[in-house]
């Protein structure tokens, strides 16, 4: 017990403690809207470069984290094209800034998103949109009052694994943010530099406190979807 309340009780925790939050929260709300367009894009077979964006976006499930973390690195870089580009345009950097971070995050947990949504849609019956739209309804409407009610389990079990991934990234993070302290080093790099320090219990609880944030984050979710009663 001294040992978790020494760990808790350390000022040093407060900073990961609220990025990983600020990062959770912009990564569940960007998964939202980009699992939803992308998984409604991709369930729609057939269009020119869908077989190039299903690749880009299964990509983080597949590659790995570190060799991905180099690649966006070598990207969006200052000195690369694009990255010069954003940073003369926009001032916006994605090297070991909190932005970097919140992208690793993003990218991480994305496929997990995109996919069962994309399952979810293809799987609607097409006698659904139909019957809405020779009611007169739109695309949009369709989508809204038709589709997104039917595919709202996967939607839901597709966001709880994102942010669960997004909780513990490690490898994309560490290369685009450096890890950082004070600046990018969120809870599960916390978890990583105690681990490499050898201060185990630490590490101990700050993974407990990971895992009662991933179940809260879940039973939030969980219970928001829910079809109201009646």
């Amino acid at each position: 017990m001294s040992a978790i309340w020494q760990a808790l009780a350390d000022p040093a925790l407060a900073y990961p403690a609220w990025l990983t939050l600020k990062v959770v929260a912009v990564t569940l709300a960007a998964h939202l809207l980009l699992g939803l367009g992308l998984g409604w894009a991709l369930a729609r077979p057939g269009w020119p470069g869908r077989g190039l964006l299903d690749i880009l976006v299964t990509l983080p499930l597949v590659f790995p984290p570190l060799a991905l973390g180099f690649l966006l690195l070598m990207l969006l870089g200052r000195r690369s094209m694009i990255g010069g580009w954003l940073d003369a345009l926009f001032g916006l950097s994605f090297i070991f800034t909190v932005e970097s971070v919140m992208l690793a995050s993003i990218i991480a947990g994305l496929p997990l998103v995109v996919k069962p949504v994309e399952a979810a849609i293809a799987g609607v019956s097409r006698s659904l949109g139909e019957a809405s739209r020779s009611l007169g309804r739109s695309e949009w409407q369709t989508f809204l009052f038709v589709t997104l009610p039917n595919i709202r389990g996967a939607l839901v079990v597709g966001l709880v694994l994102g942010t669960a991934r997004a909780l513990g990234e490690v490898g994309i993070t560490l290369m685009l943010g450096g890890n950082i302290v004070g600046r990018t080093n969120t809870m599960s790099l916390e978890i990583y530099n105690a681990v490499f320090n050898g201060e185990y219990d630490r590490a101990l609880v700050l993974s407990a406190l990971l895992g009662l944030v991933s179940v809260a984050v879940y039973a939030v979710i969980r219970r928001n979807a829910r079809p109201a009663a009646g």
